[in-house]
């Protein structure tokens, strides 16, 4: 059984990026100087993450999710998901990506033993994706999303983070396609979230107004299930469809309440809030010889420290990192 933090919900999900590199620079996710990369020793080693997997385990969580920056820069990263889906426990072993690197990799992720991937796409315009990522290719993600169905890493989730101005007259466009096969379009408010915090700051578009566009376009939506891996979303569908609709309000209608996860950063800090700067170092402890047990007391103490609820309404947000640190 999953432990329990101090207000009975039981913690399943471990979030964990492997490295705060990418090779995308959304301008909603990075800050406009840019960062600077951790160096390498800073980086957990993937022998010490897969430890703290273990630990996680032990505690009954049992569904992790590989995040950056872009997992799929990282050197190694096939052989470390085989690593991580042969830990007893881990039934749900997951992935968000921008999707680039996608097609060459899917086919050796599936049989690496990852279940799904998440991803990140907020156009469905190749001259706006580049302006969006300020580099990359729309064609490239789209090969990744195709050869990722074809190799069984599904459901797969297109996450779009929606931003006045920015894109946000593509929601029907991007609702449509689930009208036209097995899409699973997600609809995420923009977070005021470290250096980048002012970045859009009239640019926030609540899910209940993306709904009722989408709803005034094309119809009434219906409530809907997702098999496994529904998280913080709310999926509905149009009657006949086949794809589902989900929609993520972190400011709107937040979801503390029923709030699972913890997440790890690429150089070992464990947060048990992703909107509080609240952290715990594991990488000093297994740097200087933690064991399991060990490890496993300080994802206890940080299951205890996880706070009732964020406090973005109040205009009190996280500053100490950019989101492609923490990795969602």
């Amino acid at each position: 059984m999953p432990y329990l933090d101090n207000f009975n919900r039981p913690i399943s999900y471990l979030r964990i990026s492997i490295t705060d590199r990418c090779n995308l620079r959304c301008v909603y996710c990075m800050p406009p100087e840019g960062v600077s990369w951790r160096l390498h020793h800073e980086i957990l080693r993937y022998e010490e993450i897969e430890l703290i997997v273990r630990a996680a385990a032990s505690l009954g969580i049992s569904k992790v999710r590989l995040t950056g920056g872009e997992p799929l820069v990282r050197l190694g990263f096939v052989e470390f998901v085989r690593m991580l889906a042969r830990i007893p426990g881990i039934d749900d072993l997951a992935m968000t990506t921008n999707g680039t690197l996608l097609a060459e990799y899917a086919a050796e992720l599936a049989q690496a033993g990852l279940k799904r991937v998440n991803v990140s796409l907020d156009t469905l315009q190749p001259e706006r994706f580049r302006q969006i990522t300020q580099r990359g290719e729309f064609a490239t993600v789209f090969e990744g999303i195709y050869a990722a169905r074809e190799a069984g890493l599904v459901p797969l989730k297109l996450n779009t983070v929606v931003v006045r101005g920015l894109n946000d007259d593509e929601v029907v466009d991007l609702a449509r396609l689930t009208l036209e096969g097995d899409w699973h379009v997600r609809f995420i408010e923009w977070m005021p979230l470290g250096t980048n915090a002012a970045w859009a700051s009239d640019g926030y578009v609540s899910v209940g107004e993306v709904r009722r566009r989408i709803e005034d376009a094309l119809g009434e939506l219906m409530p809907a299930k997702v098999g496994v891996g529904n998280g913080p979303a709310r999926y509905y569908r149009f009657p006949g469809a086949v794809g589902t609709i989900g929609f993520i309000s972190p400011i709107s209608e937040h979801f503390c309440y029923q709030c699972n996860r913890l997440r790890l950063t690429a150089d070992g800090r464990l947060r048990p809030c992703l909107l509080s700067d609240y952290e715990i170092d594991l990488r000093t402890p297994l740097r200087q010889g933690a064991d399991l047990a060990e490890i496993r007391e300080l994802l206890i103490r940080s299951i205890g420290a996880k706070p009732e609820r964020h406090h973005l309404d109040e205009s009190v947000s996280p500053r100490e990192r950019a989101m492609s640190e923490i990795g969602g």
